[in-house]
């Protein structure tokens, strides 16, 4: 029981005054233990963040892994489903919440912090990859353009998801991401299907192409 009051109590102390200027003190007194106490359960501070991030984190990761394995033949559907429990479990668990608010500030994940970030890093690396292989697979599929540019598809779905994520945090009156949550990522894969980013040969053919009616055209105005 004890181990699990500290982490609430993290939760509550890193939220509200950082994780660079928080101490172990502090956090043991909002949740009521020693500081010892603490110590027996968490190395350090960075340990302590460390099982906070993982105690909101790995519900999720179980949540994507039954999603995909449940939508194996339907990759599109799969992005769908991943990107709405995303946002409906940041908008209802205040553990998902609270971890993403301190994450999301890099400024706090310095010195004997580095480590946590360089694995924030990795975890979002794998993140993009992971949709990039979901992008690839619709491509495969027909769900999707066969010019469609896998890896920058993949950025921009990563990159539209977090900016959603962190203006809702910024101001969670402003509407209900729950309820919000299927329309905003019906919006973003209805983009992607209609006009997806194109493959460098595309542009480059395209590119190729309006060189070579310039050039014709030139030649035309001048005679040549």
């Amino acid at each position: 029981m004890t181990r699990e009051q500290v982490l609430d109590a993290a939760e509550r102390v890193f939220r509200e005054h950082g994780v660079r200027a928080a101490s172990l003190a502090e956090v043991a007194a909002a949740a009521g233990v020693t500081r010892g106490a603490i110590y027996w359960h968490f190395r350090d501070k960075a340990d302590l963040l460390s099982a906070m991030c993982a105690r909101a984190t790995l519900p999720l990761e179980s949540t994507v892994a039954r999603i995909r394995e449940t939508l194996d033949d339907d990759p599109l559907a799969c992005l769908r489903a991943i990107g709405i429990e995303a946002l409906t479990r940041l908008a209802s668990d205040p553990r998902s919440r609270a971890v993403f608010e301190v994450l999301s500030n890099r400024n706090e994940l310095h010195d004997d912090l580095t480590g946590i970030g360089e694995r924030t890093q990795r975890e979002r690396c794998d993140c993009v990859a992971n949709v990039e292989g979901l992008v690839r697979r619709a491509i495969g599929t027909g769900q999707l353009a066969r010019d469609a540019d896998p890896a920058l598809a993949a950025r921009a779905l990563h990159a539209y998801l977090g900016g959603v994520m962190r203006d809702w945090v910024d101001d969670p009156r402003a509407f209900d991401l729950a309820a919000a949550a299927p329309a905003l990522i019906d919006i973003m894969l209805a983009g992607l299907q209609s006009n997806p980013p194109r493959t460098r040969p595309s542009v480059a053919l395209a590119t190729a192409k309006t060189l070579r009616c310039a050039k014709r055209g030139a030649r035309s105005r001048t005679g040549g």
